[in-house]
């Protein structure tokens, strides 16, 4: 009995343990370098933004819970000033389920309503997806799983329109576990068995030691389960399979696993089949894996696990017929369970049985009744908790009345013992018991006829009424019209002259409006013309000039190299061949004025290379403008060129505007910012492209800006009119300067 009972509650508690015992120094690690990664961004960035999730969630289960909510209060400030609502929508999310994890409801209720709320504010699937999640997670939590499974598959539609990212896949295996979970609770084998394997193949595709580890043990707990319901032994064969799978992870992975315990849940598991499912030759490898979780859970400090395992030992050492030692074993495991406030209650209670039943066995009756009724106890508080906790699922009636017959049938046990001791009959008890539960039974069914002949009765008046009130309603109408036709025929004569005069003024008045609504539209044909021509004009101009800048780059680039770089070549070797007919006092010189020709030649390669870049031809965008911040990259200016989800399918003339406008925006943060760092993305989306230029320089006024003559800013607007794009600028004095440029595909 004792092993049963952890078996069937030991999935309910994997994930718990597996978020909420990561304690000690890895989970303080993982906090330190999200604090690091976190402060590593400025305030009011998306970065930042995007990263305080995940860093309030550390915070979180680190038990800082006030810095958590600071940051997040502190973040969402700022995301709800962006146009964009994906930001706030997913900080309010993960605001709502740390909330719930407090039980503050209106708070969580709260949070969760201002996510929905920015989440229509956004196009971006995946952070819709996130919050659907959320609110699935939450009801999960409240006990409304059919709700929650709604918002979950929902999560999924979302997620498998998104484009992909890193957090993609992680987000997707979140709600696999989560209807993992829920399926698991209602027996719903096949379907959790879909979703495990789901979990299993991002788990795979990642290479996440802890994602494998999770996978691997929903797996066994699934194919366990499987076979309890068939008795099929290839599915127990499969459990064992998935089990050892989660041992080899944790092995392979020791430096990985951020929680040590984790050894000693499997080793339980595996414990646990080979002693229930598993012929009597494997108690040998049950005893190994029961003496592995306790060693293990004493080494991590988790008294439910050496609980569990002391549980287990006290279950071999009944079946050899030691009951002295098992009586040690169970002992040990209730001192375990005494240490913590939020022990299972399942633990205690398989305990407390076995222990009354061996002091019974000793026929040391008071202590046997000392447990019998601790065991009770326990078993009534369960019950209690199970059932306020699914009280509004259908399938609960039953479940309740099977678990009341259970608890009548404990107590009807625990009444014989005393029986045998006080020699007291109990039997009228029960009787009595089973005619009350009758008795209630019918006064419900009477009660509900009462209620259906109300409500029956009720509807017959509000249908009596109804008549009534069309009845009246129909008089009404038909005084109504004999009205009307009287007044008709008074007024017949004076309605038709005075239709006719109005036709007349109608007539004219239309004439007049069409006649001024043609002069309007010809009006507007004629600007909609001047505006086109001037914009063609304006385009033609522009498509001249820049072509007139290349190819007068292109002439530059040509004659420097060809003519002062012949020149300069001529002249090197010039030197070359003085320095062996020179004097030994003029050889440094000498050396010195080739070094300094050297420097010019590649000075000279450097420009010709930015007026025409040949890169840009053989290579494509990417590599020409990784080589150019290669090149302007020094030890005191740092700059990097990120492209996202670029596919390289950019034609060439746009290619080179691109890379003119970076030359420009580069020059311009170097020249006037005296920026240290500089950060260049573009990014590819379905219908755009973008360019985002930050740097840390000294910053500007943008209000003057278009007051400034800056060469630099007019051939960068230049360029992104001719394609037909937009600009937008923000900058701080001190702090840097932001530009982003759109254009379309």
């Amino acid at each position: 009995m004792l092993i049963k009972i952890f078996s069937f509650f030991r999935f309910f508690i994997i994930f718990i343990c597996l978020v909420l015992t990561g304690h000690g120094a890895s989970a303080q690690k993982l906090t330190n370098n999200l604090e690091q990664q976190y402060q590593k961004y400025k305030p009011g960035t998306i970065q930042r933004m995007m990263i305080t999730g995940k860093y309030a969630q550390a915070l979180f289960f680190n038990k800082q819970e006030n810095k958590a909510f600071a940051i997040l209060n502190e973040n969402i400030a700022y995301a709800k000033k962006e146009t964009d609502g994906k930001y706030a929508a997913y900080l309010y999310t993960v605001a709502a389920i740390n909330y719930k994890l407090l039980d503050n409801v209106k708070a969580s209720e709260n949070a969760s309503r201002l996510a929905q709320f920015y989440e229509l504010k956004t196009k971006d699937q995946e952070t819709k997806g996130y919050v659907a999640y959320g609110l699935g997670w939450i009801c999960a939590r409240n006990n409304k799983e059919a709700e929650a499974i709604r918002y979950f598959l929902k999560a999924l539609s979302f997620y498998e329109k998104s484009t992909h990212s890193e957090s993609l896949n992680g987000r997707k295996a979140s709600v696999y576990r989560e209807l993992n979970s829920i399926y698991a609770d209602w027996n719903e084998y096949e379907l959790q068995e879909k979703y495990s394997k789901l979990s299993l193949e991002i788990a795979l595709q990642q290479n996440d030691p802890m994602g494998l580890f999770e996978a691997y043990m929903a797996m066994g707990y699934v194919y366990e389960k499987r076979y309890e319901s068939t008795e099929n032994k290839a599915f127990i064969r499969s459990a064992e399979s998935y089990y050892i799978k989660a041992i080899d992870t944790y092995n392979a992975n020791k430096t990985r696993m951020p929680i040590p315990s984790h050894l000693s849940f499997v080793a339980i598991n595996l414990a646990n089949l080979y002693l229930n499912y598993f012929p009597e030759s494997y108690k040998g490898k049950a005893l190994y894996y029961a003496n592995l979780a306790k060693a293990q859970g004493i080494a991590t400090e988790n008294h439910d696990h050496v609980a569990s395992a002391s549980g287990l030992l006290a279950e071999i050492a009944l079946q050899n017929g030691n009951n002295k030692e098992a009586k040690d074993y169970l002992l040990t495991a209730l001192a375990e369970s005494e240490y913590s406030n939020d022990t299972n209650p399942q633990i205690k209670l398989a305990i407390f049985e076995n222990l009354s039943q061996l002091f019974q066995n000793e026929n040391n009756f008071k202590e046997a009744i000392f447990y019998q009724k601790k065991y009770i106890e326990i078993f009534k508080q369960i019950y209690d908790q199970k059932n306020a906790a699914l009280g509004k699922k259908l399938e609960v009636q039953y479940e309740r009345e099977k678990q009341k017959q259970q608890l009548l049938r404990l107590q009807l046990a625990s009444q014989k013992q005393e029986q045998q001791l006080k020699e007291m009959s109990w039997q009228s008890l029960r009787q009595a018991q089973k005619l009350e539960n009758l008795e209630l039974t019918k006064e419900n069914q009477l009660r509900k006829l009462k209620f259906t002949e109300i409500e029956n009765s009720k509807k017959a008046q509000e249908l009596r009424l109804s008549h009534l009130e069309s009845f009246n309603r129909k008089q009404e109408v038909d005084l109504y019209k004999e009205r009307i036709s009287y007044k008709e025929k008074i007024n017949t004569f004076y309605i038709g002259l005075t239709a006719s005069v109005s036709l007349l003024l109608v007539l004219l008045l239309y004439a007049y409006f069409q006649r001024t609504k043609g002069i309007r539209q010809k009006e507007k044909l004629h600007l909609l013309e001047m505006e086109k021509m001037t914009q063609s004009s304006k385009i033609s101009n522009l498509t001249l000039m820049l072509k007139g800048q290349e190819q007068e780059r292109e002439r530059i680039a040509r004659d420097l190299h060809d003519g002062l770089g012949s020149l300069l070549s001529g002249t090197k070797m010039n030197l070359f061949l003085l320095k062996d007919k020179s004097k030994d006092e003029d050889q440094p010189q000498i050396e010195r004025s080739m070094a300094q020709i050297d420097i010019a030649v590649d000075e000279l390669r450097r420009v010709a290379h930015n007026l025409m870049p040949d890169l840009l031809l053989k290579y494509g965008l990417q590599e020409t403008l990784t080589e150019y911040v290669s090149r302007m990259t020094t030890p005191k200016l740092d700059i990097d060129v990120q492209f996202l989800y670029y596919t390289n399918q950019l034609p060439p003339e746009s290619q080179l505007l691109v890379y003119r406008i970076v030359q420009e925006l580069v020059n311009n943060a170097v020249k006037h910012a005296a920026a240290e760092q500089i950060i260049i993305q573009f990014i590819e989306n379905e219908s755009d492209y973008v360019i985002i230029a930050e740097d840390d320089g000294k910053g500007f006024d943008t209000s003057i800006l278009n007051h400034l003559h800056s060469a630099g800013f007019h051939n960068i607007r230049s360029r992104v009119e001719f394609l037909k794009g937009t600009m937008q600028i923000e900058s701080q004095i001190n702090i840097g300067t932001n530009i982003e440029i759109k254009f379309p595909k």
